[in-house]
């Protein structure tokens, strides 16, 4: 089994009350609330949320009675919405209700099809409560115990085990059909940090499973509540690898004894792009305080495109992680269902004969059952990519700014860095071939995967935006900048370190100063050649925990 059991801290947040509660309305989760679920706070639903979405549920169910079609309730689902499962007039029969919880079970059997290693628990957490949110819009129709089931998961600790491969992203029905799979009993789930049968996991924690019908099966494995949990996982590293770009890069520039021309006030106000005087105001901060501002008579007036360059790179990231959150906050407090249900719905064009078909005024319940296309992810899909493209961009400054401090006749410094015990050592060559391996790696992951897709469903799915693929390759992007990093701070110090042996005066900033205390404190100057494998995981291991 490929599974990874969590730390037991999060066996021990499960043990006993939470320290906190998020309350979820369908509408105001935000990101860090979600996060927090994920690690373990308590979760509530609000009582108006749960009177929406058991209305829902009801005027789902009354116009079924009615006998109108509705995909994945009246009809299959797929190339299947031919098949009628029952028709049921009146009051549901025995017959019609069998058939829909034969139904249900089946499509929530059929569908979990995922496969290679299991997502992190924690990012099964923020799907649970992502789809619970999503939920509570009231646009899915399920019944209130799909709801509760997903509430009680949260709050008791039982995390489903899902694959991480399977998904096309149009919905994903084949990774969060798992979810559901547990609720009834069956497939695996994680409790108090291990792995046990869905049927178990049930049993050790009191909870009684779900007896699918109606439109719960649909509303369960028919999100991408996955490809999202997975795009905020790779928002996540990739916060971190923006927030430390500019210390690094200072730690380079000042290295370098480089120019701070290129993001004054003065000069980015000349060429106004959106963000950009923002990123050039943090790296000005980032620099208060350091030798660069004293006048030098041997600086260079113009360095290298890679030094010149960078407030444009790293200001487009953070811009794509802007246009990232703004869709993501979207999605988490918006419903991706197919069909939509909607309570009480606007009457706009009913009286065209096509859309007066979708709106049901049945049993006291009024509002419209329309088939939508609100699974499709594209826009997040997209912005992923764009964000992925522009980590290439920062890595490829990153690559040419450590290289150009390689050598002599740009930084003034010896060749490769050497220390002065062992000028004719190797030092730092052999390094900038790791370095191009990374960056290789990264171009590669900026190459758009939304668009590769072929029909499926009998040719009726005939479109997919791959986000949990595209998520996975964000992720990759946003840690391989940080080992990129690793290799650039190992350059860097030395640099300094070596610029303040001929020029006592050199004087860090503070922000660039105290990553700089940190990282000697774990790896010392190279003086003489050594194994530098242990220095570049000590400097991954405190760029993705340093405080930026």
């Amino acid at each position: 089994m490929n599974f990874k059991p969590s730390l037991l801290a999060m066996a021990v947040l499960f043990s006993g009350a939470a320290s906190a509660t998020v309350t979820l309305t369908g509408h105001d989760l935000t990101q860090e609330d979600a996060w927090k679920v994920a690690a373990g706070e308590e979760v509530a639903i609000a009582p108006a949320a749960m009177k929406q979405l058991t209305d829902s549920h009801n005027l789902v169910m009354a116009a079924a009675r009615s006998g109108v079609e509705i995909y994945g309730l009246t009809v299959g689902v797929g190339l299947n919405k031919d098949h009628h499962l029952f028709d049921a007039k009146g009051q549901m029969t025995d017959v019609a209700r069998k058939a829909s919880e034969d139904f249900n079970y089946n499509i929530l059997r059929s569908h979990s099809v995922g496969f290679g290693p299991y997502l992190d628990p924690k990012v099964v957490r923020l799907a649970m409560v992502i789809r619970l949110n999503t939920m509570l819009t009231s646009r899915s129709g399920a019944q209130p115990y799909v709801a509760e089931l997903y509430q009680t998961f949260l709050n008791k600790g039982i995390t489903p085990v899902i694959p991480s491969r399977g998904s096309i992203g149009d919905a994903d029905i084949t990774l969060a059909s798992h979810v559901g799979s547990v609720m009834i009993g069956e497939w695996r789930a994680e409790v108090d940090g291990k792995v046990v049968d869905g049927g178990e996991a049930l049993k050790m924690k009191g909870v009684k499973p779900l007896v699918p019908s109606g439109k719960d099966g649909l509303a369960i494995l028919s999100t991408n509540s996955v490809g999202i949990a997975m795009t905020m996982n790779a928002m996540k590293s990739m916060r971190q690898a923006v927030a430390a770009s500019p210390v690094v890069y200072g730690l380079t520039l000042e290295g370098l004894n480089g120019n701070v021309a290129p993001f004054l006030a003065q000069t980015v106000n000349s060429h106004p792009l959106t963000g950009l005087q923002d990123t050039a105001a943090v790296f000005r901060a980032t620099l208060k305080g350091s030798y660069l501002w004293d006048f030098d008579k041997n600086r260079a007036l113009q360095d290298p495109l890679s030094f010149r360059t960078t407030v444009y790179t790293v200001s487009e990231a953070r811009r794509s992680l802007a246009e990232l959150d703004e869709l993501v906050n979207i999605q988490i407090n918006s419903s991706d269902d197919n069909p939509g249900v909607i309570l009480n719905a606007t009457p706009e064009d009913t009286d065209k004969s096509q859309v007066k078909q979708y709106f049901v005024d049945a049993e006291g319940y009024k509002g419209a059952i329309i088939p939508s296309a609100n699974f499709e992810p594209l826009p997040i899909a997209i912005a992923a990519e764009k964000a992925a493209i522009t980590l290439a961009h920062v890595a490829h400054n990153s690559l040419h700014r450590t290289m150009r401090l390689d050598e002599d006749r740009f930084s003034g410094l010896s060749r490769y860095l050497a220390g002065p015990e062992n000028p004719n050592g190797h030092a730092f060559g052999a390094t900038e071939d790791s370095m191009v391996s990374v960056y290789a790696e990264l171009t590669e992951l900026a190459n758009p995967v939304s668009m590769h897709s072929t029909p499926v469903e009998g040719n009726i799915e005939d479109s997919a935006s791959n986000l949990p693929r595209v998520a996975e390759r964000l992720n990759r992007a946003a840690n391989s900048i940080i080992d990129l990093y690793s290799m650039e701070l190992l350059h860097a110090t030395q640099a300094i370190d070596l610029r303040k042996m001929k020029n006592p005066n050199v004087k860090l900033s503070e922000k660039t100063g105290a990553l700089y205390d940190v990282y000697r404190a774990k790896v010392p100057f190279v003086a003489k050649d050594r194994n530098f494998s242990i220095d570049l995981e000590k400097g991954i291991e405190i760029l993705k925990n340093y405080k930026f």
